[in-house]
């Protein structure tokens, strides 16, 4: 097998295995992550990879979204990174190395943004804890 095989219909898992999802997860970090260190916004990013931002949206957001190659080969050039390697992390292909699907899955849990939220968050946050902290009214018997 070489480190490009077609992705199965059984999805690899276990210690050392990496499943569908866990690279779908981790790719959506990486495109967010690269997104963020180049300053860009969704739109921005689909302008400069000539994507579509809906693309780019759920790339970022839901795991059960596969990408196309054309995708995976525009943003691998706008990140200067390996389309092979970018196509493994979106799950396209089996990712046979096991020291990449190891970093990649530490990626994922390492990758959770942990900034603080800013005014406009923290007040929209603050008003909806108060909307779900209210108590039902007494209903009269």
């Amino acid at each position: 097998m070489s480190a490009l095989d077609p992705l199965p219909e059984a999805k690899p898992t276990g210690a050392t295995g990496m499943n569908v999802e866990e690279a779908r997860i981790a790719f959506g970090k990486f495109v967010n992550l690269m997104r963020r260190r180049k300053g860009l916004t969704i739109e921005e990013l689909a302008k400069e990879a000539d994507l579509d931002v809906s693309d780019l949206l759920v790339i970022e957001d839901h795991i059960e979204y596969t990408p196309d190659p054309r995708t995976i080969y525009k943003l691998a050039q706008t990140f200067d990174v390996s389309q092979q390697r970018l196509m493994q992390l979106a799950g396209l292909v089996v990712a046979n190395d096991v020291g990449f699907r190891l970093e990649a899955v530490r990626f994922a849990a390492r990758s959770e943004a942990v900034e603080k939220l800013n005014v406009e968050e923290a007040s929209a946050l603050e008003a909806f804890i108060g909307v779900l902290s209210e108590r039902e009214p007494q209903r009269s018997k």
